[in-house]
């Protein structure tokens, strides 16, 4: 790898995770609850940051998308099915502009493939990358965007 790209990248990722941080540490919620949610979700996140994905997976050797998000909600008491496609089909439908901490986000990947990650608030949601392991992204990252599918509220 050329190292100025190396560098750069480094760069970015550091320059994200700060970004990424700085939405977490946000003192701007006027709802405890949602302070609280953010709180757990954030808590479980640092146990699975950067664990491999691995399909059908459901450990710290690896996970999947829907598994991540399972685990992750479930410490809230939330109890998911397995599968994305079950999971889309669990909660309430709700617009992009109205998401809340913990609503679920999903994304077709493909024609026949789903993917599916938690909000945290910011723009920002917590998934199981195929590239990147236990991740977090943006939502208005043209990736994310462009395959943005439904939004589901299941707390």
């Amino acid at each position: 790898m050329n190292e100025n790209l190396h560098v750069k990248s480094r760069s970015a990722l550091s320059s994200y995770r700060a970004s990424f941080q700085g939405a977490f540490n946000s003192k701007s919620f006027n709802d405890p609850q949602q302070a609280n949610i953010k709180q757990v979700i954030l808590q479980d996140y640092r146990r699975w940051q950067g664990v491999r994905y691995l399909w059908g997976g459901d450990s710290q050797y690896g996970i999947d998308c829907s598994a991540f998000t399972r685990r992750v909600l479930g410490e809230l008491s939330v109890n998911l099915p397995r599968t994305t496609s079950e999971q889309i089909h669990s909660g309430n439908h709700i617009a992009k502009q109205q998401l809340k901490i913990g609503d679920l986000v999903f994304f077709k990947t493909s024609p026949e493939t789903r993917h599916v990650g938690v909000y945290v608030g910011s723009g920002q949601f917590i998934h199981a990358s195929k590239s990147m392991g236990v991740t977090t992204s943006r939502l208005d990252d043209q990736y994310w965007e462009n395959r943005y599918e439904t939004s589901v509220r299941v707390i």
